[in-house]
């Protein structure tokens, strides 16, 4: 979400004369989209502003804007820590971009714009072309989320959950197709919570989805991230009846201990979601799962962390992503009392190890097979292209020039536990999509 906010951040500025520089060292205005997932994440913003001082310690100082879930975060805090920020704007304020640096140049004051105006900001994007011309294209359709985990910060930092309307919705995704998307990925915190209600009519994500399966030129849709509680019948239906509706799905569980899952206000179980996961593969066998984990959530016991375990081996997640609890700041679960450290990383290690020898296993099945690749770019300066499996598996292989934005055949040659490499495998009688 953070690289589609940084397109239409662009898209705005851009209107008030700002142009993009691969020169670092040239910028007048310096931008910085921030995440606030992980702790880690948030001293990296520090860091950056660090380089930024850095490399303009000698030059005139540009503009310095920090932006996104640690902006909305921290507001002025973030000023009172590093006074070369001039700016600090929230994910919901985007809208008013354009005028605040405009203020801040005029006046030379510092400018905080947190307030969640996500309707308004919104309104004023839909009247900005997206001039995204990328082969894979991101497209926001919601955002915020009224889960309220104890461990997450969505709910502050991107506010409650908000639907876009279903015909923009259309519009933006045939604009990016006629720009030369072939690949739309729907996004938002909580995407399939999607709704939107028209009149009479309630619009969901399986509406979307089946609109969007109308679209010759559109060769592949994907959706993230989602959760459990929201996956519908009608969802679960699309697996069956859409074709470009990709059989890979990211479903985040978090952990495999119905205790864990309680403290954490998840509010589904381990059987709730295996039962979602029987009716995916029901509908398609086909279907692959990634998922999330947190790793010592305060509370956890070696039980709760063999259950997880189990879990693990249960559903042989093609890919996950697995970390340490990292307690977010105004969140229910940010004062508790945190597992000893050695005891983390050993857990951490542990469930890495069984999802990474699943992943690899995953990938070196797919060796000496042909697999369809929709071909993202040709890698700089080596004869050798990037794309992607249905399973958001990246491959490298060697293939010919004008390959951009077709699905072809790939013969899998060797992989690592990340990658897949192959050789392209075209003859007369082969069609690319």
């Amino acid at each position: 979400m953070n690289e589609y906010d940084s397109n239409r951040i662009y898209e705005s500025v851009s209107k008030i004369g700002y142009e993009k520089t691969e020169i670092f060292n040239e910028a007048n205005c310096y931008i910085l989209n921030t995440c606030h997932i992980r702790d880690k994440a948030k001293e990296k913003v520090y860091h950056e502003i660090g380089r930024v001082k850095k490399n303009f310690k000698s030059k005139e100082k540009p503009v310095v804007i920090v932006a996104g879930c640690v902006a909305q975060a921290e507001n002025n805090e973030m000023i009172k820590r590093e006074p070369y920020i001039d700016i600090v704007i929230g994910p919901q304020s985007y809208h008013k971009i354009n005028d605040t640096i405009l203020n801040y140049i005029k006046k030379e004051k510092k400018q905080e714009q947190t307030d969640f105006d996500t309707e308004l900001k919104f309104d004023y994007f839909d009247k900005i072309k997206n001039n995204t011309s990328k082969i894979s294209s991101f497209l926001t359709i919601q955002e915020g989320c009224d889960k309220f985990c104890k461990f997450c910060v969505v709910p502050y930092t991107r506010g409650p959950e908000y639907s876009r309307s279903f015909h923009i919705i259309i519009k933006e995704a045939k604009q990016l197709i006629k720009n030369g998307s072939k690949e739309i990925t729907l996004l938002g915190q909580n995407v399939n919570a999607y709704c939107y209600k028209e009149k009479n009519k309630i619009f969901r994500l399986s509406d979307l989805i089946m609109a969007l399966e109308n679209i010759i030129e559109l060769k592949r849709i994907r959706y993230t991230t989602s959760h459990p509680l929201d996956m519908t019948d009608d969802l679960i239906k699309c697996y069956e009846k859409s074709k470009k509706l990709v059989p890979f799905i990211h479903l985040p569980i978090q952990s495999g201990s119905n205790r864990v899952l309680k403290l954490m206000n998840r509010k589904h179980t381990v059987e709730y979601y295996l039962s979602v996961y029987e009716k995916l593969k029901k509908a398609n066998p086909k279907i692959e799962f990634s998922s999330d984990f947190i790793i010592a959530y305060p509370g956890e016991t070696e039980k709760d962390f063999d259950d997880t375990m189990k879990l693990v081996k249960k559903i042989n997640f093609i890919n996950s992503y697995s970390f340490i609890f990292s307690p977010r700041p105004g969140t229910a679960a940010s004062n508790l009392k945190l597992i000893d450290n050695n005891i983390a990383l050993k857990r951490l290690k542990l469930i890495q190890d069984e999802l990474f020898n699943h992943q690899n296993l995953k990938n070196k099945i797919m060796e000496n097979t042909t697999v369809d690749v929709l071909v993202e770019n040709k890698i700089r300066n080596q004869n050798k292209f990037f794309g992607r499996t249905k399973y958001m598996t990246p491959v490298i292989f060697n293939g010919e020039k004008d390959m951009e934005g077709k699905i072809v055949p790939v013969l899998i040659t060797s992989s690592n536990q990340n990658n897949l490499f192959g050789e392209i495998k075209l003859n007369k009688n082969t069609k690319v999509a």
